[in-house]
């Protein structure tokens, strides 16, 4: 059934088709319910009767029979429904539905008649977002203010600035401002501003896929609007989390830990925030999502009342006064307005219970206003988040992997997400004959075990070295072992690439790189050369600026290059290097701190990416 789904769907469709799928998936556990179907079908153009949501789910639902439908069942349900005469009407009704722009054939990889739609709500948010995070930035006074009713966000991204001004704000430091070109604009100019934010975005867990240099340079909107999402979706949830909030302690029901709170997802967290923050303020009212549960503004009213400082006059009693739903939302916006947390969601918005903008509309909240108690006994019991883990776990939600991955050992501990891995690294490699997809609760554990099981035997077969690993130390979470195999799995891809790209029939090896590198160097005159991914001579950084500029020619400015003599210097080359590797066209994960450290299995990452960046120029110039 999938493959013959995917013949009828373009990649566009398939891209649109899952964000409305993880709209709805709230927790990101990879399946929708029964009763969401019909909104899930309705985000993807489908409009459908209830009675309709549920015939269908009989139909469909045959494989566990347990009223939940993975993302292969929902694609076949959309593409069996756009194949027949109820189609018609489908197009109609999205193209009748208020705040829903329709473009026809914007992406030259569509099949004919392909449609994308762009919620104007999420434009206008976005839009708006940007001009609040981005106001105080020099270089984007240019651009800033864009008309929120307008096409200005599509058309000031052309450029590339305000898209790698929006990734640094959402996480710091991820783009060196000394890559970005900011004067003498052309054409190419503009394209290395869209591969350094690609490769940026990409890095911090953004999944780019089918979305190219030249798809932003025409300002696609729906291919902009799903980028623009990710960067901020990743910056409003980023700091939700116990490292950076120890009184989320507060939030541990019955007999949880600190590894409990962990394993709940950013979007989980707030739940709890919320109902929380309900529970302090005396009200029975209590949430479960951010659409049914918030359309009527009361728990938002109280919310506000309960997180804002006392002098600044919020009062829950101003919005519920109302009755008229939509005129109650603004009310409690004005309140919001007065803590400054007027943002994402209009009246609108909050009426109709879009998710998306509800739960940014909160998370913000969040961010302002946590309001929680500060725990500073547990600080010592709290671990943070190390390089290395974010690196993988980035990489991981960069490759499009359902679930998402927020916490990288019990997310991981199920093995569902290894073993899409696997099928990414080297398609047709899983039996998924084998595989428990749903989880029995009386057998679960027996069920992940076995699934943890056939991870380890999967990389014995791909020639890992998994010596003493088991498949009960995945299902564990063993931070070390489950480490062991992760990185094992991101070498593997960055590998399985270089060996499409080159003309050996054999698997590449960290000797190979090192050769190429070296004589790489050589012939454009450098004089940096280095033995291992372990030589110390790396962490200045200067090797590995010399060989973006043998891979790109003259693409590096020397006049910012520091000689190296001090810890900063050689921080400051480090990020001068990565950014230029990104803007150069490498999907580098690592971190310039990992230059610094020279942490040979990101060094080995850094090195490779820039030899498949090589190679594939080559190619292209060979017309292969």
């Amino acid at each position: 059934m999938s493959s013959r789904v995917s013949q009828e769907l373009s990649q566009d469709a398939l891209d649109e088709l899952q964000q409305a799928f993880q709209t709805i998936d709230v927790d990101s556990n990879g399946y929708i319910e029964a009763d969401e179907l019909q909104e899930a079908l309705q985000l993807a153009g489908c409009k459908i009767a209830a009675y309709q949501a549920r015939v269908i789910m009989q139909q469909y639902d045959t494989k566990h029979k347990d009223g939940k439908l993975e993302f292969d069942e929902f694609r076949a349900i959309y593409s069996d429904l756009q194949n027949k005469e109820v189609a018609r009407t489908f197009k109609k009704a999205v193209t009748a539905r208020k705040g829903v722009e329709v473009h026809g054939g914007t992406s030259e990889a569509s099949v004919e008649g392909t449609t994308h739609t762009v919620r104007d709500e999420e434009s206008k948010s976005f839009t708006e977002w940007i001009n609040k995070t981005l106001e105080a930035d020099d270089d984007c006074k240019a651009y800033l203010p864009m008309r929120p009713d307008s096409n200005d966000l599509y058309e000031k991204i052309k450029d590339g600035i305000v898209l790698c001004k929006l990734i640094n704000k959402s996480v710091p430091d991820t783009i060196d401002e000394r890559t970005i070109n900011k004067t003498k604009l052309s054409v190419y100019r503009q394209t290395e501003n869209h591969n350094l934010a690609l490769n940026s975005a990409q890095s911090i867990g953004c999944n780019i896929v089918n979305i190219g240099p030249d798809d932003l340079m025409k300002g696609k909107p729906h291919l902009v609007l799903g980028l623009v999402w990710q960067v901020i979706r990743i910056g409003l949830l980023s700091d939700i989390n116990i490292a950076m909030h120890p009184g989320l302690v507060a939030l541990l029901q019955g007999d949880e830990t600190i590894e409990d709170l962990k394993r709940l997802s950013p979007e989980e967290i707030l739940i709890r925030w919320v109902n929380y923050h309900l529970e302090r303020s005396g009200t029975d009212r209590r949430i479960k999502n951010f659409t049914s549960d918030i359309q009527d503004s009361e728990a938002y009213s109280y919310l506000l009342e309960q997180i804002a400082p006392r002098e600044s006059g919020v009062n829950s009693g101003v919005p519920l006064s109302e009755s008229d739903l939509t005129q109650r939302a603004e009310k409690m916006l004005q309140e919001a307005e007065k803590i400054d947390c007027r943002a994402f969601v209009s009246p609108g918005d909050v009426v109709k219970g879009n998710y998306k903008l509800n739960m940014a509309f909160v998370a913000n909240l969040f961010n302002t206003y946590p309001a929680l108690d500060a725990n500073t006994e547990i600080l010592e019991d709290i671990v943070e988040e190390t390089r290395e883990e974010k690196t993988y776990r980035n990489w991981m939600n960069s490759m499009g992997v359902q679930p998402y991955v927020h916490y990288l050992y019990s997310d991981l501990n199920d093995g569902l997400v290894i073993f899409k891995l696997y099928d990414i690294i080297q398609p047709g490699c899983v039996d998924w004959r084998r595989v428990h997809t749903r989880f029995n609760k009386m057998k679960e554990n027996f069920e992940k075990l076995e699934n943890c099981n056939y991870c380890v035997e999967l990389g014995k077969q791909q020639k890992f070295s998994l010596v003493g690993v088991g498949g009960q130390d995945i299902r564990d979470s063993n931070p070390t072992l489950t480490l062991a195999l992760v990185w094992q799995l991101m070498r593997a891809y960055t590998l399985s690439i270089l060996k499409k790209l080159s003309d050996e029939d054999r698997q590449i090896t960290d000797a190979d790189i090192i050769n190429w590198a070296n004589a790489k160097l050589k012939e454009c005159g450098k004089k940096s050369s280095f033995t291992s991914f372990q030589d110390k001579t790396l962490s200045d950084g200067r090797t590995v600026i010399d060989l973006i500029d043998s891979v790109k020619v003259g693409c590096i400015n020397y006049d910012i290059v520091k000689d190296a003599s001090s810890e900063e210097d050689r921080l400051s080359n480090a990020k001068y290097a990565i950014s230029m590797a990104r803007k150069a066209g490498a999907k580098v994960y690592a971190l310039p701190e990992d230059i610094v450290d020279v942490k040979p299995k990101m060094m080995m990452t850094i090195f490779a990416c820039l030899m498949i960046k090589d190679l594939g120029s080559q190619q292209k110039q060979n017309g292969e």
